[in-house]
Order: C-alpha cells, then structure tokens, then sequence
C-alpha cells in the first residue's frame, strides 16, 4: 500500500497551462469544469514570465534570472523579468482564492523540476546550468526553498485545500539520456547519473512531502522513467497515454500495483475532433486487461487529463477538452469493465 492511499484525488483535472490571457476567466472555467480536482492556471501566452519556465524562476530564493533572445538566464539580481514573473503568479492565486471560496478538496499546482530547469536556465556564460554539478546542487537547493513558501501561501489563500504538487519534467528523459544540446546545438551534455537525478527530485519533493503532500511528476515527452519517479518519491505520475510503448508498460503495472496514482493525458491538447467520452478511455481499459489488472481498481488508480498543457489550443476547444476530461473519468467509474 501507498502512503497516499487515504487521500482523496478527483476524478480529473488539468495539466496546466491555459489559452489567452485573463487569470479570472481561466480561474473561472477550471474551477467550475474540475469541481473535485482543480488547478493552478499558467497562461504563458502573457509573455515572458508566465511562461512556465519563467514563472518557476520567480519562486527561487536568492537565485534570479532574466530574459535573453536564447530564453532564460542567471542575474545577479531580481530585475523587470523576475519581478514580472511574481507579478503573474500574484494575479493567478488572486483569482484562484476568488474562485475556491469554501473549496474543500485537492488543489493541484505546477511548478518546473530541477532538471528540466537546469535544462533550461542559461549561466552567465550562455550554457545550461545542467552542464555544472554545482549549479544543478544551487538550483535544487533553491527551487525547494521557494516552493515551500509558495505552497504555504497557496495553503493560506485556500484553506481548505489539500494541496497537490505537479512538478513538470519535459526534458527529464533527455537529461538521463545526454540528449540536451549545448549553446552551440554540436554536441550535448553529458548524460547525468541516474542517482544525482533520483536525489535532486527528492529533495524537491521534500518541499511538499515533508508536510505530508502528495508530489506527482508530469511528462509529456516518451519514455517517462516511472521507477525512478516512484523511487524518488512520487505519489503520481502524469503522462501522455498515446506515447506508452509496450516497454513503459511493465512499469506502469508495478506502479499501479505499488499504489502510484496514474495521471492519464487521454484527451488531445490541440484543436482537433473530441471522441465520445468512453472511446477516450477506451484504450486504457485495453491495458488494463493486457496487463492483468483488476478492472474495479481502473477509476480509482487514475486521474483523466489532457495529454498536455492547452496553451497552443483555441480558448473553445480548451474548454471543451476540460469537459471533457471529466465525463471521459465517469465513464470509466460509471463501467469500469
């Protein structure tokens, strides 16, 4: 058994980011689609800062950064991206406090992890962070001491929350594999070992887990390391259901079997033609069986979600797709064979 098995996820929710530009209307439309799970919006459409990268920068303690043509790089001091970034992220929990009075609940909410950061923070000279040992050790240390104080205050605008943390690794299986290229784009940096990753991801978490938090790690990309994610501590994770290979599958049965709560990206995060809910979910039934698993632990071992974050998507279809998501997860609970 998990240590999360007592605690209450909803049926679904979204990854993250959002079309447009108006925190209260996004605030609005995830809060009443997500009545039992909703989230944090981001609306990187706003510019620099709002960004994901750019917001997750505004929450390090004593480590800044500012915007280059080639994206994010290290300050001495906090200047106009930094502050903007704050700025955002002020105005987003502003309109998720107007929208979850007497909420009571999970409330998840994303910030970037350590290595898809160190991926993409430049240092003074112009290389990533992920290419120096002891500027991987400074952002984690850093990126852990702002998210402690960030959850406290989402905890204090939102009581009765139980809050959950999504750190997003896009690039965590491109750091493993030494895929990440350099400035240059001619060569890449070195793979980094498998521990170092597993330590700095728990140390992460222990931001949130350390108060008894769930963490779960979102990936878009392929192969998304599930064993390393549940060793280092992860109560989920969440992932592109369409990318699964017959590889990932054996680990995403151990992790269902050892209590890991599987965040299913089922649902397009791009315009395009929305299945009818049961075909959405049509497919994990199908794994289920293949993989031997009880067809009555289904809806309560997953969370339906998009495949990703819908910025890229028109503000209809973000809508839609959210609906979506939810009646995609009550046709699975409503006939889990």
């Amino acid at each position: 058994m998990s240590d999360n098995d007592d605690f209450s996820w909803g049926p679904a929710t979204g990854v993250g980011s959002m079309p447009g530009g108006d925190a209260r209307e996004a605030a609005r439309t995830v809060t009443g689609t997500f009545e039992d799970f909703p989230h944090l919006v981001e609306l990187p459409a706003r510019g620099p800062g709002a960004d994901m990268i750019g917001r997750t920068i505004g929450l390090l303690v004593e480590m800044y950064a500012h915007v280059e043509p080639s994206g994010w790089r290290v300050s001495d001091r906090p200047g106009r991206d930094t502050r903007r970034a704050r700025s955002w992220m002020r105005e987003d929990l502003d309109a998720l406090e107007e929208f979850t009075q007497g909420y009571q609940g999970p409330l998840k909410v994303q910030a970037v992890g350590p290595w898809t950061l160190a991926a993409a923070l430049e240092l003074r000279g112009g290389e990533a962070a992920l290419g120096d040992p002891g500027a991987c050790r400074d952002l984690t240390a850093s990126l852990a001491e702002g998210l402690r104080a960030h959850l406290a205050e989402v905890r204090r605008r939102v009581p009765g929350a139980r809050v959950v943390l999504q750190l997003d690794e896009p690039s965590l299986t491109a750091v493993l594999r030494g895929q990440v290229r350099t400035a240059s784009g001619y060569r890449t940096y070195r793979a980094v070992d498998r521990q170092a990753v597993e330590s700095a991801l728990r140390d992460v978490m222990a931001a949130h887990t350390s108060s008894g938090g769930p963490v779960i790690v979102h990936s878009c990309a392929p192969d998304v390391p599930f064993a390393l994610l549940r060793r280092a501590g992860a109560a989920g994770v969440s992932f592109d259901f369409g990318l699964l290979t017959e590889r990932d599958e054996e680990q995403l049965g151990e992790a269902v079997e050892g209590g890991t709560k599987l965040f299913a990206g089922v649902v397009g995060s791009t315009d395009g033609p929305l299945s009818d809910p049961a075909g959405s979910v049509m497919g994990v039934r199908t794994l289920w069986r293949r993989l031997g698993l009880d067809p009555g632990t289904l809806a309560e071992s997953l969370v339906i979600t998009p495949t990703c974050g819908l910025a890229g998507a028109s503000p209809a279809y973000a809508r839609s797709a959210l609906a979506h998501c939810v009646k995609a997860a009550r046709s699975l609970a409503d006939n889990p064979e």
